[in-house]
């Protein structure tokens, strides 16, 4: 019956102990990472609180056009839900959209069907493609914005004409129907479009940058008076802010996937990324010719990398490694010894016969088998005693 090796145990398998003091210092750095990172989300957190919310006093709140308004008996209700929108869409109403971009395309459809033909007055704040061309049927976002913030008016719209030069700098809009106002164009394109509805005198008003109704931006050129103009046309303004609290965001028809809130060029970055890591890996990788041995500078002695692994070994506690490489070591120098391939020297139903004849019966197979294939020690002091009983064996083999 062939008799198979025993694997060695992993007496060298790290303790809990042995891996906390390993990674220690990993798992600080990354609390440390992660505490600056909370801190840093902390501190930049209050830069965008309270955007275009007519309650904030924030430099980028709208308080100040609310306050102004209210002086000329416009009273500004917030409105964080879409059912409230709804209903308050009417003649004497001027419905303000913060942010487009955020509803999901069944949410601006249903707020189009809503306002059109209400009477009413329609703001939408700086909508992309994403959303104008649902929310204001006749006009498309340009891909490029404005590289200029103060524009003049440049149209007949009376609003824009009393307010003068503005800061409407930001997306561009090209109308596609003829009784369309286009304002302050930025290389031929308006930033700035009111499209008047069908029946009635409801209208809706495209603005490309919400800078008119920022707090610390509504004291600059003629942002107030234009401003007050969109805003103050009907006795009660509903400014609309999506947030998460809206229970008809829960719609997940149209919601946008992951790739459309990627950046339009992200495909061709990662791309050049890839193309990239590969030029470098190949450059890495280049070999221009045979590998050139080099002498070392000094002559390391063979019992100084003995004595080097064996203290790495005994770092880790590793004896079943070290008894696996004494006995490894011992069986390749014993097959010759005993007429044996060196290929076969691991394989014990060829070496053990061998070693057992050549030692004239002085040899018991069992203990030979013990010794050379046996379990590793389970201590430092059976090492040792297993490096001696290999040495006696390998001693006694090549005695004459």
């Amino acid at each position: 019956m062939t008799t198979e090796a025993t694997p060695p145990s992993t007496s060298a398998s790290p303790t809990a102990r042995q891996v906390w003091t390993r990674t220690r210092g990993v798992v600080v750095a990354l609390v440390l990472l992660l505490a600056a990172a909370v801190t840093i989300a902390v501190i930049r957190s209050d830069a965008r609180h309270g955007n275009l919310d007519p309650r904030s006093a924030d430099p980028s709140g709208s308080r100040a056009v609310a306050e102004l308004l209210a002086d000329r008996g416009v009273s500004t209700r917030v409105v964080t839900t879409l059912e409230e929108t709804r209903a308050a869409a009417g003649p004497d109403t001027t419905l303000l959209v913060a942010v487009p971009d955020q509803l999901t395309h069944r949410q601006q459809s249903r707020l189009h069907s809503a306002t059109t033909d209400s009477g009413g007055r329609t703001v939408l704040v700086a909508p992309g493609s994403w959303s104008v061309e649902r929310l204001a049927p006749g006009v498309v976002a340009d891909p490029a914005t404005s590289l200029e913030s103060a524009l003049t008016p440049d149209c007949d719209l009376p609003a824009a004409r009393r307010a003068g030069t503005a800061d409407t700098g930001g997306i561009r809009y090209t109308a596609t129907r003829p009784d369309a106002d286009e304002c302050y164009p930025s290389e031929r394109l308006a930033t700035l479009v009111r499209v008047p509805e069908a029946t009635g005198n409801g209208d809706t008003v495209v603005l490309g940058a919400p800078d008119i109704l920022h707090n610390d931006r509504l004291d600059e050129q003629g942002n107030a008076s234009l401003a007050l103009q969109l805003l103050g046309s009907r006795p009660h303004l509903v400014w609309y802010l999506p947030s998460l609290s809206d229970t008809t965001a829960a719609d997940t028809d149209d919601e946008r996937s992951f790739f459309d809130l990627l950046p339009s060029g992200w495909l061709w970055g990662t791309l050049q990324l890839f193309i990239a890591a590969a030029l470098a890996a190949l450059w890495r990788a280049r070999r221009l010719g045979p590998l050139v041995p080099e002498k070392l500078p000094v002559a390391i002695r063979a019992s100084e990398t003995v004595e080097g692994r064996a203290r790495l070994y005994r770092k880790a506690n590793a004896r079943d490694r070290a008894a696996a490489a004494l006995r490894s070591t011992t069986r390749t120098r014993l097959a010759p010894l005993v007429g044996v391939p060196v290929a076969q020297a691991h394989a014990p139903e060829a070496l053990l016969p061998a070693l057992s004849a050549h030692l004239r019966g002085h040899g018991d197979g069992q203990a030979l088998q013990s010794l050379l294939y046996g379990p590793p020690p389970g201590d430092d002091a059976a090492l040792v005693s297993l490096a001696d009983q290999l040495d006696a064996l390998e001693r006694e083999v090549r005695r004459p």
